[in-house]
């Protein structure tokens, strides 16, 4: 069987690998991507309950592949502020998002539909489905890539984003540092009795976090977070247990009816020890798997794209090799100093806020009460949170 060759191929057909590719597109290169999912599946992606806070670097960075104007502006949502309580406590921290807002809530699946409709208008992308990766190979000049059907491709490089939890990123002896924080969030769409203002809540309850997400008219997205036998027993619960027991959860925070769906994800983090090997790099969750507290993982993928593909950019304009020890290191040195502190910071938040002893609820106290005083700091924070998407 002969070998298709391309200059890029690349692992994975979510937001990510979308966006790579779609950067890539005016140098010219070829690009293949490579998705397990059927091509129906991708056009019209079904909601997954998943709200993606956007900052204003990865909107900018959505605005230039041309995918932002894609999106209706209906299915836009402003994110104004954000609070964060600590159980029944009467203080909390507030985190304003001055004039332009911290950002904008989009739903998964419309950006994912965004970004398709853009990767399929380019000629230089070409796009194989249903189809998983079974072998890497990495050569001096090239790495083939062997498909389940037994096609193989040849690339200079190879980029894998192919979710947290990377077949791939395994298969090229990546050691990654895995996180389960023994947890299960479920996501589901309410609509609520009184307004919002577009603040988003953080509540630290004990045995719970609940984030509560401003959509538009008095609609909001729920983020239960749960131990994971507490969420097994929720779970399995019919739709009208299952209501009456969040409408219970919710009630300090107001009447809310459900209105969507309800999903459940694992709360698993992962940070690869590299974002490099051979002609092979990581991007997306494959590269940087946050926990959703901070609501910072899509930007870090969209990020870790537009990183990537600048440097390929660059290394193809000189007529140098993209695949190159030189070229992925300098990827790997930018990403990991954008992406590194907070990530760190954020399990170290997770860790304090999810401990439920009476001395770690006594501290998250005066944290939130020294940390809502302190504008310097409120500042920073709410510039990690704003800005921290940017290269």
């Amino acid at each position: 069987m002969s070998v298709r060759r391309f200059d890029v191929v690349v692992i994975g057909a979510g937001p990510a690998g979308l966006a790579f590719a779609l950067s890539l597109a005016p140098t010219g290169l070829a690009v293949a991507i490579v998705e397990r999912q059927p091509r129906e599946r991708l056009a019209r992606p079904a909601f997954d309950g998943r709200e993606i806070a956007l900052t204003h670097a990865s909107i900018e960075r959505l605005r230039e592949l041309g995918a932002w104007e894609r999106i209706p502006e209906e299915e836009i949502s402003p994110l104004v502020s954000a609070r964060v309580l600590n159980g029944a406590s009467a203080h909390f921290l507030d985190l304003p998002g001055g004039r332009a807002g911290l950002g904008r809530f989009v739903s998964n699946h419309v950006i994912r539909r965004a970004l398709f409709e853009r990767v399929v208008d380019e000629p230089g992308i070409t796009l194989i489905t249903e189809q998983q990766v079974v072998a890497i190979r990495p050569g001096e000049r090239a790495t083939e890539v062997e498909l389940e059907g037994g096609e193989r491709s040849s690339a200079r490089l190879v980029v894998a984003a192919d979710s947290r939890f990377s077949a791939t990123r395994a298969a090229m002896g990546i050691a990654t540092h895995v996180r389960d924080f023994g947890r299960t969030m479920c996501v589901f769409r309410v609509d609520c009795d009184r307004p919002h203002d577009g603040i988003a809540y953080e509540w630290f309850d004990y045995r719970q976090t609940i984030a509560l997400l401003p959509l538009n008219g008095n609609r909001r997205s729920v983020v239960l977070t749960l131990p994971n036998a507490e969420m097994r027993r929720l779970l399995a619960l019919d739709d009208a247990a299952f209501d009456r027991d969040i409408e219970r959860r919710l009630a300090p925070r107001g009447k809310m009816r459900r209105i969507s769906e309800r999903f459940s994800y694992p709360v698993v983090t992962v940070y690869p020890s590299r974002f490099a090997a051979d002609r092979y790099a990581l991007i997306g969750d494959a590269a940087v798997g946050m926990h959703p507290v901070t609501a910072h993982g899509f930007n870090f993928g969209l990020l870790a794209a537009a990183t990537l593909a600048r440097e390929v950019a660059a290394a193809a304009a000189r007529r140098e090799d993209i695949g190159s020890p030189e070229v992925l290191g300098r990827y790997e040195r930018r990403h990991r100093l954008a992406t590194l502190p907070l990530y760190l910071a954020t399990n170290g938040i997770v860790e304090l806020y999810t401990n439920d002893a009476p001395p770690m609820r006594a501290a998250r106290e005066i944290l939130i009460r020294v940390a809502d005083r302190a504008a310097p700091f409120k500042a920073l924070l709410t510039n990690a949170l704003t800005r921290g998407a940017r290269a």
